[in-house]
This record gives C-alpha cells, sequence and structure tokens, in this order.
C-alpha cells in the first residue's frame, strides 16, 4: 500500500508540475543493470577501461543518451571513480548523474558528492562528443575540482582543464580545447567577452558553447542571474563631485533626507535640499531646474551612497579600494563594482583614489551568459526553493535526489525576540551553554559588521573563536574544513557557495566518534535570511551524510528583514520581561510573511532586469552574427570596394597581398562596429536610467524603452560601413596600407573586466514613486 502511495503522489506532483516533481522512476530502474556492469567493468585493466570508454564515445557520438548509453556511462563513471579515487559512487549520486545528462538541475544535499556526479556528467556528454563547461562559483573551486577529478576523466579517456584570472590568453585557448573545462562563471563570462572584441580568427579562445554544467545552480543562474559582466576600455577616471560629497556628508538623517523602510530609497527633505543649494551656491528652484542638471544626479548619488550603502555591510575598504560585498555569499565581490557614478560616490564619501571608470565595449549578464549554450544542467543543494525561477527563466525542471543516509539532523523552532540586543545576548548564553559540552558550533552571521561584533563579545566572554567573513576569505576553505574539530567556535558570514564540506572531527577525523557521540556539529543562524533558501544552505552544513547534528534560527522583531519587509507587526505581541523572547505563534507567522515579501521583491526585480536585458541580448546576438561575418569572410572588403572602388584600388595596389588587404577593412569595419554597439549600450543605459519618468504620463516604460532602442539599433550595420567607407575616403594611403592610428582606428590601449553590482536601490516603478514622494514633500 506504502508503494502504491508513493507512486501516485509521484504522478500527481508530475501532473501538476510543482517544484521538485521530476519522475525519478526511470533512472531509478537502471541501477540494478548499472550495477550488473560492475565486476565485468572491474576486471578490465586501466588501459581496457580507458579503450571501452573510447568504444562508447564512438557510439555516443551525437547522439542522445537512451537508458543503454546512460547504464553505460554511470558504470564506466562508477569505476573510473572507484580506481582513481577509492571511492565507489552510490547509488544517490549515480541518479544525480543521469539527472545532469537529461539536463535537470538535480538538488543533492551537502556532503553527497555532487562534485563527483557532476564530474560523471561532464565526462558522459564528453563521450557524445560535446564540449563541456562545468562552471563554478569561484576560481578556487574551478581549479580544485578540475584538479581532484582529474584522474577519473584520464581514465574514461577524457581531457580536462580550467581557466583562472592568472592565465595568458594562450593557457586560456590550451583549457578550453580540452574536452571538459572548469571555469568561475565571471572568468567564462569575460573571455566570451574579449571574444568578441577580436580582429583576427586565431585571437579567438573560446569555442562554441555546447553544454554547461553549473555548480551551485541556484546562486549563479538566481542570485547572479541579472549581474553584468563588463568589459571596458580605458579613456578616463570617474571624479565624483567632491564637492557635492563633502556637502552630502554633513546630512543628518531625518532633519536633511529620509529614506524609506525597505532602505532602498533616499531624499532630500525641504531643510536638505536648502542647505545642499546653499553650499552648492544656488537657489533650491536652481537644484530642480534645467540650471544645475549636472548637479542633482551627483547629489542623489552621492545622497545613496552616504545614506543606503554601509561599510562593512555592502562594501569593504581594502588597501585604499573600495571593495563589494557579494550579498548571497557573504564574501568579497572579486572585480565587482556598482555602475560608475555610484561607485565614484562610494569613492568619494570614503575618501579614496576614484578608479578607472573607461567606456563600457560590451557587457553580459550572467542569465544571457547560460543562455548561450544549448544544453544546461545544474546541481546544488537547494534547488527546489526556486524551481519556479528555474523552469520561468531556463526552462529547466529539478530532480530532486534522495540522501544516500537519511538526514537526522534536528531543526530546532526559531528563537524570537524583541529587540536585536536581546538576541544577541541569548546567542552568546546558547554559543556559551553548547561550547561547554565541547560540541563544534558553526554561526552564521548577515554580515561582516555583524560577525566581528559578535566575535569582539565572545572574545570578552573567553570564548575563542574563529572568524570567516569576506576580510580573510583567501583562508577559507582551510577554516571551514575545521569546523568540526570538538570544541570549535566559527563564525562565518553566508556560506553559500563556501565549496567545502565540514567534517565531524575536522580533516583529520581523530575526534570525529566523540563529536557523534556530542550530538554532531551544532549550526546557530543570527537572523532569517532574505530567503528561504539561504536558511536552508547554512542549516544544510550541519547533518551531512547522515551525521547527527541540530541548527535554530534566532531572529527579532526588529531584525532588518522584518522592518524592511513587514514592519507591520501584529499588536498584543508580549515578550519575556526578563530576556525579551517571545513565544507567540504570530511572531513566528510575522517572520515568515516578511522573508516570502523579501522572495516575491527579489523575483520581480529579476522579472524587470531580464524584460529590459532580453530585447537587448537579441540586438547583442544578431550584431554578434553579423560581426562574426565580418570575422571570417572578404566581407568588410567587399563593402568598401562598392563604396569607393577608386580609393579601393590604389589601396589594393598599394598592399598587393589580398590577405593583408582583407585584414586591413576588416579592421577598420570591425572597429567601427564595436565603437556603435558600445555607444548604443551608453544610449540604453540613458534611456533606461530616465524611463521610469514615462509612468507619469501613463506610458508603459517597457514599450517606451522598445520604441527607443529598436529603430537605434537597426541603424548599426549602415552606419558602420558608411563610417568605414569615411575612413578609407580620407586616410592617407602608404606603402603599409592606412595608418590605422592617424586614421582614427585606436582601440582602448587598456582594457579590463569586472562585474557592476546592477540595481542596488529599486525598480522602475520604486524610482517612479520615489520621485513622485520627492516631488511632493518639495511642496
Amino acid at each position: 500500500m506504502a508503494a502504491l502511495i508513493s507512486r501516485v503522489g509521484k504522478k500527481l506532483r508530475r501532473i501538476i508540475q510543482r517544484p521538485g516533481s521530476v519522475e525519478l522512476t526511470r533512472y531509478e530502474a537502471l541501477l540494478p543493470a548499472v550495477e550488473k556492469l560492475e565486476p565485468e567493468l572491474e576486471k578490465l585493466s586501466d588501459e581496457e577501461l580507458t579503450e571501452r570508454a573510447g568504444e562508447l564515445r564512438e557510439k555516443l557520438k551525437d547522439t542522445a543518451f537512451g537508458d543503454d548509453q546512460l547504464i553505460e556511462v554511470c558504470a564506466l563513471g562508477r569505476e573510473a571513480a572507484r580506481r582513481a579515487l577509492g571511492e565507489r559512487a552510490f547509488d544517490v549520486q549515480v541518479l544525480g548523474t543521469m539527472g545532469l545528462l537529461t539536463k535537470h538541475v538535480v538538488q543533492m544535499e551537502t556532503g553527497e558528492g555532487k562534485t563527483l556526479a557532476g564530474a560523471l556528467a561532464a565526462a558522459g556528454y564528453a563521450l557524445r562528443g560535446k564540449r563541456v563547461h562545468v562552471v563554478t562559483v569561484n576560481d578556487y573551486l574551478a581549479r580544485r575540482d578540475a584538479e581532484w577529478m582529474g584522474p577519473v576523466y584520464a581514465l574514461l579517456g577524457v581531457s580536462v582543464g580550467w581557466v583562472e584570472p592568472a592565465h595568458s590568453r594562450e593557457e586560456r585557448r590550451e583549457a578550453y580545447a580540452k574536452d571538459v573545462t572548469y571555469g568561475a562563471v565571471a572568468e567564462i563570462g569575460f573571455d566570451v567577452l574579449r571574444d568578441r572584441l577580436v580582429t583576427s580568427v586565431d585571437d579567438l579562445v573560446q569555442p562554441a558553447p555546447e553544454v554547461a554544467i553549473v555548480d551551485e545552480a541556484d546562486s549563479v543562474l538566481v542570485d547572479e542571474a541579472r549581474v553584468p559582466l563588463v568589459m571596458a576600455g580605458s579613456i578616463d577616471h570617474t571624479d565624483a563631485d567632491e564637492e557635492v560629497a563633502k556637502v552630502v556628508r554633513r546630512l543628518r538623517l531625518g532633519l536633511h533626507y529620509e529614506t524609506d523602510s525597505e532602505g532602498r530609497n533616499a531624499w532630500l527633505t525641504d531643510a536638505g535640499a536648502s542647505v545642499v543649494a546653499k553650499s552648492l551656491g544656488l537657489e533650491v528652484d536652481d537644484l530642480y531646474g534645467e540650471t544645475a542638471s549636472d548637479r542633482l544626479p551627483a547629489v542623489n548619488v552621492a545622497l545613496h551612497a552616504h545614506a543606503l550603502l554601509t561599510r562593512d555591510v555592502d562594501y569593504l575598504v581594502r588597501d585604499g579600494k573600495v571593495q563589494l560585498i557579494n550579498a548571497a555569499r557573504g564574501r568579497v565581490a572579486e572585480l565587482q563594482r556598482w555602475p560608475d557614478g555610484l561607485q565614484a560616490a562610494v569613492e568619494a564619501k570614503e575618501q579614496v583614489t576614484a578608479t578607472d571608470r573607461g567606456e563600457i565595449l560590451d557587457s553580459i549578464t550572467v542569465q544571457a551568459l547560460l543562455a548561450r549554450y544549448p544544453e544546461v544542467a545544474g546541481m546544488t543543494g537547494t534547488a527546489v526553493a526556486v524551481a519556479e525561477q528555474l523552469r520561468e527563466f531556463y526552462e529547466l525542471e529539478v530532480a530532486v535526489i534522495p540522501p544516500n543516509t537519511p538526514n537526522i539532523r534536528e531543526d530546532l523552532e526559531d528563537r524570537v525576540f524583541a529587540s536585536p540586543s536581546q538576541k544577541l545576548r541569548a546567542i552568546e548564553e546558547e554559543i556559551r551553554t553548547v561550547h561547554e559540552t565541547g560540541r563544534p558550533i558553526l554561526v552564521g552571521t548577515q554580515d561582516v559588521a555583524e560577525s566581528e561584533e559578535l566575535a569582539e563579545k565572545l572574545a570578552k566572554a573567553d570564548l575563542e573563536c574563529v572568524v570567516l567573513n569576506a576580510r580573510n576569505d583567501a583562508e577559507e576553505a582551510a577554516i571551514i574544513a575545521e569546523a568540526g574539530k570538538k570544541g570549535a567556535v566559527t563564525v562565518s558570514t553566508q556560506m553559500a557557495g563556501r565549496g567545502t564540506d565540514i567534517r565531524l572531527g575536522g580533516t583529520d577525523g581523530a575526534t570525529r566518534d566523540e563529536v557523534v557521540e556530542l550530538g554532531g556539529l551544532h549550526v546557530i543562524g543570527t537572523a532569517r535570511y532574505p530567503s528561504s533558501r539561504l536558511d536552508g544552505q547554512l542549516r544544510g552544513r550541519s547533518g551531512r551524510q547522515g551525521d547527527p547534528g541540530s541548527a535554530v534560527f534566532f531572529a527579532s522583531l526588529n531584525d532588518e528583514l522584518v522592518l524592511s519587509n513587514a514592519p507591520d507587526v501584529p499588536e498584543g505581541i508580549t515578550d519575556d520581561e526578563e530576556t525579551g523572547e517571545i513565544k507567540d505563534p504570530a511572531a513566528l507567522r510575522q517572520l515568515n510573511h516578511a522573508q516570502r515579501v523579501a522572495e516575491g521583491v527579489d523575483l520581480e526585480i529579476h522579472r524587470n532586469t531580464w524584460r529590459y536585458t532580453r530585447l537587448i541580448e537579441r540586438q547583442r546576438r544578431d550584431l554578434l552574427a553579423h560581426r562574426d561575418k565580418v570575422l571570417r569572410t572578404a566581407y568588410a572588403a567587399e563593402q568598401l570596394e562598392k563604396a569607393h572602388e577608386e580609393k579601393f584600388g590604389e589601396l589594393k595596389e598599394k598592399l598587393d597581398d589580398q590577405e593583408k588587404l582583407e585584414q586591413m577593412c576588416r579592421e577598420v569595419l570591425l572597429f567601427h562596429i564595436d565603437q556603435l554597439w558600445s555607444d548604443h549600450l551608453a544610449y540604453l543605459t540613458d534611456v533606461r536610467e530616465s524611463i521610469h519618468l514615462r509612468a507619469l504620463a501613463r506610458e508603459t516604460p517597457l514599450d517606451e524603452f522598445h520604441r527607443a532602442a529598436i529603430p537605434e539599433f537597426h541603424k548599426i550595420i549602415g552606419e558602420a560601413n558608411s563610417r568605414a567607407a569615411k575612413t578609407l575616403e580620407e586616410a592617407e594611403l602608404t606603402d603599409e596600407g592606412i595608418d590605422l592610428g592617424d586614421a582614427g582606428v585606436r582601440r582602448a590601449n587598456t582594457t579590463w573586466t569586472y562585474l557592476v553590482h546592477d540595481n542596488p536601490f529599486d525598480s522602475d516603478f520604486e524610482q517612479t514613486i520615489k520621485k513622485v514622494r520627492s516631488m511632493i514633500k518639495r511642496k
């Protein structure tokens, strides 16, 4: 009867397409066949095993995976892992491999062996003749996993490499030439951008994308989906208005400016506008008029930097530079920055040297980067919570893989307090009480400032702890690896993406049995995160592979999550006079409500961003197809010959080399295409920044954006041809052909890449409301 109910439940979930409803029955039925092949494969020598994989490669080439192929891929992978790593893949890892090979996002709990399942799936795709990119969240994991899984790939006759920031162009080209390439999402994206600016086919480093397997898929595909990766060329510094920064620095909340409850918007009060205008030598009316049109944006950006961005929460100042903190991971977001005006304003606020701005040559969002791959699969410990987004934005379904050993972690009910200070005292007492038993403790904090404040309090209470946050992320793997030692207390910012298992007893397992007897790792969350998924990731650090453990979250009705998303706390909720703890179930309901609101806002921002970037990506795709034709054919020479036959004939005579002639024409036309695309991106940025004002006139901002963007895009190819023809017409010909520098064909002599922290404050709708509210307040 139980088996029947289970089957019916699975069918119902599949019919109504609930998250995590991918049917696993097909794959589970193949497991006995995989196991049946083991004795046969165990008898083979290493060379024979590699040869057997080679034979499968011939059978699989450019075909889809049928059941027989899935069975053999998994059996060969299991045997290769047994020999190379001394690890026989569990059935659940084989299930995960099958899920990945059939283009799903598989949810596997922490410690269940996602890395091996991903490697076996990557090998399977490679044996099918596909080039595979395993996309990770950081460079450390890319190199670690490529080297760790290298022997498994070798036994299967599959080559593997990785890319990292220190690699040269030639090293990158060599890595991408492998069957399987590991790389951080940003690093792979930056190579895509660099390839889009080459003027010779020989300079390309990436082949055409085919298969992407995304590690920590929820983090990459959802949390970072709307983050633009940018390629810039050196032009100048973005010098923030220092005078404005000094004025804004003196403003006080409540008197000179106000913020909304969500911490997304800030605006001047009448008193603030008066102070700012007087300090800048303007009249108040002038500040909002056309005569000061260049100062008002500077004031607004400086106010955002001053009022809404907090040092050690949103960013660090380290080595004389402003470095953003990735909110989803609690670590420094390497190479990431805000849009230039805001970045410069924060640098002015902190009185550090302004970084180079440059001209944006091209950009791509993480979501658009992954959309380039015809086949995408992913793996993570928390996929069900974002199943709706994965289906909506990527057409991916989630397959929930059961744990190899049942999870026995005890998830305790949240403890809610009236104030953050009361909550902090309770956390300190919880740490003391548990630490006295010898159990290891992992504390997950919201940000760097909180982690350091807690560590300081623990030190005063003679409770020694190790702090892992954005200030020391270089040592994070070693710190986390030892967090399961007896008596260890580890305080860390958000754990998502750390990528290192916490083994009870530490890496050497010396005190494992003792820690198991004590109850395993105890996880403490100092507040609910804006997403229940992030809560789950922190909890999942305890109870790996059937280990004992426990997790508890502390929260306050005055936490940022509640104040920003559900500040209207129901009346009648009382707290303990001595401790401030609230036992009323209504408090927990309020917390859950606040979290759901936060998740809804984040989803709407994602949708809103994608509505705009979808058109840009379509235009980028069309222009890149044209650019590729120019890059690979004689199109440029043909166009210039049609435009100026006589001058073209002179150039041809000077060079007397068809290949050189075509390359010179190609460089001229590509320069103008790239310049016009860069100008188009700048134009679209300006349009989008002002488009919310259209809502005041009852126009749909997105429709207006399309009306502005589409006609301008259609001018690019024709205008590039005209400009190239004009360059040829006006160029002085030499024995070397055209002096490109003298002809104005000068590309940026320095380029660099970075990520933009997009939409740090509000949506277009919220910006509209902010402006209306600001106007009303001024009246």
